[in-house]
């Protein structure tokens, strides 16, 4: 026990709670954090794990707003996708990749937190392209729930369809890029110490945050979403600016 971060676990419970709130996952808020912890490959194996628990506690607890159509129509070139991108975790820049990836979820994020009366039909074309990039994100920066979160947001969602939906999907990514993690040899030994407590803060975390929700209206969360859309992106862009 002496060996486990505590701040770690703990910067990992809010993680879960804000990602419940913001409807779209931990990932988001967990990579950075494992990030100042662990190197890239870890982060990347330990991320696909904790996930895992966390997606299937929102499926358990959200599961009366399931959209089906929608689970098929983002969750299958998700799916693909989080493989392809998996597999192309050793090809990239990860810098360059992490500067996209900021830029595209700022720049979208302000466009429609400023155009509030911008909403995209989730129609099965723009449901499978935001199925795509989110996957593909997914499985080479390990995290992709801020896109997807940015294309049901613009779908303009009930709360509870949201978290339903994109916690499946989640968990269906997540379930494909733990095998091409352990593939590419990402699942470490030393970091299993931390599986148990993980899995637990998956649950805990998802609980916590279905009880804040209750209390946040639904007109409120469309731009809570939001909100945390673009606090990621900029965080992301000076996570990169304190590395050169």
């Amino acid at each position: 026990m002496k060996d486990l971060s505590y701040i770690f676990l703990f910067l990992a419970l809010i993680a879960e709670i804000f990602g419940t709130v913001g409807g779209f996952g931990s990932s988001v808020f967990f990579v950075p954090i494992a990030n100042f912890y662990f190197d890239f490959e870890s982060v990347l194996g330990l991320t696909a794990i904790f996930h895992l628990s966390s997606n299937l506690s929102k499926i358990v607890l959200f599961k009366k707003g399931l959209d089906k159509r929608l689970l098929i129509n983002i969750g299958i070139p998700s799916i693909l996708f989080v493989i392809i991108g998996g597999l192309l975790t050793k090809v990239f820049n990860n810098s360059y990749l992490e500067l996209f990836l900021g830029l595209f979820l700022v720049i979208l994020a302000l466009l429609f937190l400023i155009k509030k009366e911008l909403i995209i039909n989730p129609v099965k074309r723009n449901a499978i392209i935001g199925g795509s990039l989110p996957g593909f994100s997914a499985g080479l920066l390990g995290t992709g729930g801020a896109i997807r979160g940015l294309t049901m947001a613009a779908f303009n969602l009930e709360k509870n369809v949201f978290i339903a939906t994109s916690a499946f999907i989640d968990f269906l990514i997540d379930f494909s890029r733990t095998f091409v993690y352990y593939y590419n040899g990402f699942i470490h030994k030393h970091d299993m110490i931390y599986v148990p407590f993980l899995l637990v803060i998956g649950i805990v975390g998802t609980a916590i945050g279905k009880k804040i929700l209750k209390y946040i209206p639904q007109d409120k969360f469309k731009k809570i979403s939001l909100s945390l859309v673009l606090i990621i992106g900029i965080i992301t862009l000076t996570n990169l600016l304190l590395k050169i």
